[in-house]
């Protein structure tokens, strides 16, 4: 059994490095953690396959919007690094939700000395930067919901909806100390925003470029392709509705339940080899 773990354990870190998005230990008691020890947020992070198609599915939203599409586009090597982006969100997120204050502050300072020289014009020729309140609080809100609506869908379908609630309350300070304005912090308050966002959004090639190589980063090893195919359809399926037709991507009804009770297996198996103390999943 011990040998199952370690290999699957080698798999992942293949495909995204080390397992950031793994729950770590609490901070010991020398220093302030940046979220409560018991904060909703550990427990939604801390699932390494949900987080990974909400990561997907989040990425594929905020490309919708202009300003974060063009960040992307105009500074970044998305082609040949999409990866290497999911493995510092990853970083990212694990550092603010199971770090300390200093470790957090320190990471978001970095972020934010990056977000200057995220800049420039769109196609439309108006201007956008990474530290425009209004566009950091896009990417937070489409992050953060893919994520929750992960973690309901595969891991926790019965979280209540104050727990719900309070996640976006613990992520939004993130978004806080990022420079992001605004903020919805909870369930109307997210899906009221979104509604006032749509008629904003838009699909051209640039987005189909950039979701092109979003999802079709290849498997680092021949034995996760059948894992990131099941990952890339959960992460389509996983979309709103409205942005699945924007973006032209879809999984066919059908197919739904075979692909939500494929992901759900799987998450379970790597739960499992990712969590030494747990006991295999039963079949």
């Amino acid at each position: 059994m011990q040998t199952l773990q370690r290999a699957i354990q080698g798999q992942v870190q293949r495909l995204v490095g080390p397992t950031e998005t793994q729950a770590r230990p609490a901070p010991p008691p020398s220093g302030p953690s940046f979220l409560a020890p018991h904060a909703v947020s550990r427990e939604v992070h801390g699932d390494f396959t949900t987080m990974l198609v909400g990561g997907i599915s989040g990425l594929l939203l905020q490309m919708l919007h202009p300003g974060a599409l063009a960040g992307v586009w105009d500074h970044s090597n998305f082609r040949a690094d999409m990866s290497g982006r999911l493995r510092r969100t990853a970083q990212f997120i694990s550092v603010t939700t199971y770090g300390m204050q200093s470790e957090a502050e320190q990471m978001i300072g970095r972020i934010r000395l990056i977000h200057d020289h995220v800049h420039g014009r769109l196609p439309d020729g108006r201007t956008y930067s990474a530290n425009d309140p209004d566009l950091l609080t896009w990417v937070h809100v489409a992050g953060a919901s893919s994520f929750l609506a992960a973690y309901l869908r595969y891991r926790n379908p019965g979280m209540s909806g104050a727990a719900q609630d309070l996640y976006y309350v613990e992520s939004a300070r993130t978004a806080e100390r990022l420079g992001a304005g605004h903020i919805p912090q909870s369930r109307r308050e997210v899906a009221r925003y979104l509604e006032q966002v749509r008629p904003h959004l838009l699909f051209d090639h640039r987005t189909d470029d950039v979701a092109r190589a979003i999802l079709g980063q290849p498997a680092p090893s021949l034995a996760l392709v059948p894992y990131r195919e099941l990952v890339t359809r959960a992460s389509i399926d996983l979309l709103p509705s409205w942005a699945a037709r924007m973006h032209r991507l879809s999984v066919p009804e059908h197919q739904r339940p075979a692909v939500r009770a494929g992901l759900r297996s799987v998450a379970a198996i790597t739960r499992w080899a990712l969590d030494s103390g747990r006991e295999p999943p039963r079949s």
